[in-house]
């Protein structure tokens, strides 16, 4: 297969049968979709070249980076998937930014940073998937509290409409097509490119991890290191412990290598704290927890199980009343051994992505149900439509989905979702994706 010529056979250079049966699975292992032709562009004129060639046969898109979608919305049935994984330069252009391709990962990001004392402001806890997947979702971690979503922190990309258009953009240059694909799930375009700020990043951090009685003083405690500002990492978990629950508080605080933490912030999140444990990491090395629990996953075979998570935003108002009656309903077995409940605050009017639906108050709790069952076909198709029914409570206590999740969505839940927005997608969408040819797994538009 050339660089500007895709084709819909399994023949070419590097898009051979694999490639075909990787195109058609991902990290959810929940749905599989079979695509006619993969192509592998290597610059962002290859990336228009089979844009323009899929839109010139009507044929529908996805976007591949790192496969972790988990609900089947970076494959495509019967047309073409564009798998940007060749698309992974990063390069520290000056003291305050980094340019990284779509298909590189934040790991290899913060590999070119961090010699320099950089890091991006936001990371996933994650940091093997791609710049371009997690800016097109919205992207968040432990300092989403602080510095808003990965999609909040770009100063310029260069997107692919869909009509395979090569175009840059910003705040001040095509500021709609900017606007529409942060969060934009791959509506209205392809991130090629994204030229991402970067701030000093901490040496040295000390992690503590908190122990609390029960959610209401898990919540109290996260609520109140939040006000206090004085930490750098916020993130909580709530993890099946026997027949109940155990209720944690991540909070981080960095540090120069040649200076000590302060500690005196943890005073903030009180004394109902039960017990903890504290640890003195890198910042590289805070980031990497989930890659040695992925080598561990991969080794014992859970890795490559279903994968039916949910990812919801709650307003603080209802966020403990929902959660308590959900924990009194949800089987702790059902999230799996390495399974649990992501839970932690979130500030939405730090969150400067017009296209990220969140709750209108002062605070918000992310709420993620991150699970890793046993490898039954028939109990992942049961979490999915659990999924659905923790959506619709979600909803009508004020939350939203994010809409990376294993949820059946129709044009109606998008309407729903966008609310007093979903004229401005529409417009989006017909001027910069004509053909309504990209990322028709999303249903946004079908």
């Amino acid at each position: 297969m050339s660089e500007n010529r895709p084709q819909a056979t399994t023949t070419g250079p590097g898009i051979d049968e694999e490639s075909f049966e990787r195109a058609a699975e991902d990290f959810g292992h929940l749905i599989s979709r079979r695509p006619a032709a993969v192509h592998r562009p290597k610059s962002a004129r290859g990336v228009a070249d089979a844009v323009r060639w899929a839109a010139g046969r009507g044929m529908p898109m996805a976007v591949r980076g790192q496969g972790h979608s988990v609900y089947g919305r970076a494959q495509v049935q019967d047309g073409l998937v564009i798998d940007t994984s060749a698309l992974h330069a990063v390069h520290v252009t000056r003291p305050d930014r980094v340019v990284a391709e779509a298909g590189a990962t934040w790991q290899s990001v913060l590999d070119a940073t961090l010699p320099h004392g950089l890091t991006p402001p936001t990371l996933t806890d994650y940091v093997r998937l791609s710049v371009g997947g997690t800016i097109s979702a919205g992207g968040l971690g432990g300092a989403t509290f602080r510095h808003g979503f990965q999609s909040c922190n770009v100063l310029e990309l260069d997107v692919v409409t869909g009509d395979g258009e090569i175009v840059t953009c910003s705040a001040s240059r095509h500021p709609r097509l900017f606007h529409a694909v942060r969060a934009g799930h791959g509506q209205f375009g392809v991130i090629t490119k994204a030229v991402v700020p970067l701030i000093p990043a901490p040496e040295r951090v000390r992690l503590h991890t908190l122990y609390f009685p029960d959610i209401r003083t898990m919540m109290a405690a996260q609520r109140r290191l939040l006000a206090a500002d004085r930490v750098d990492y916020l993130e909580g978990a709530i993890r099946p412990d026997g027949p109940g629950w155990q209720y944690v508080v991540e909070a981080a605080v960095g540090c120069r290598a040649d200076s000590r933490p302060d500690d005196a912030a943890l005073a903030d999140a009180g004394d109902e704290c039960t017990h903890g444990e504290t640890v003195d990491l890198s910042f590289g090395e805070l980031y990497q927890r989930l890659s040695k629990l992925e080598a561990h996953l991969r080794e014992v075979g859970a890795w490559h199980h279903a994968h039916p998570w949910l990812n919801t935003f709650l307003p603080d108002s209802t966020a403990e009343q929902v959660m308590t009656e959900l924990l009194a309903e949800v089987a702790a077995h059902e999230l799996g051994e390495f399974g649990r409940i992501l839970l932690y605050p979130i500030v939405p009017g730090r969150a400067r992505t017009p296209l990220m639906r969140l709750p209108e108050e002062d605070v918000a709790f992310v709420c993620n149900f991150i699970r890793f069952p046993a490898d039954d076909p028939v109990l992942a198709d049961k979490l999915v439509v659990a999924n659905r029914a923790i959506y619709e409570r979600v909803r009508s206590a004020g939350g939203y989905l994010y809409p990376v999740s294993a949820v059946a969505l129709t044009q109606a839940d998008w309407q729903a979702h966008y609310g007093r927005l979903w004229p401005t997608v529409e417009d989006a969408k017909t001027r910069f994706d004509p053909g309504h040819l990209l990322s028709p797994g999303h249903h946004m538009f079908a």
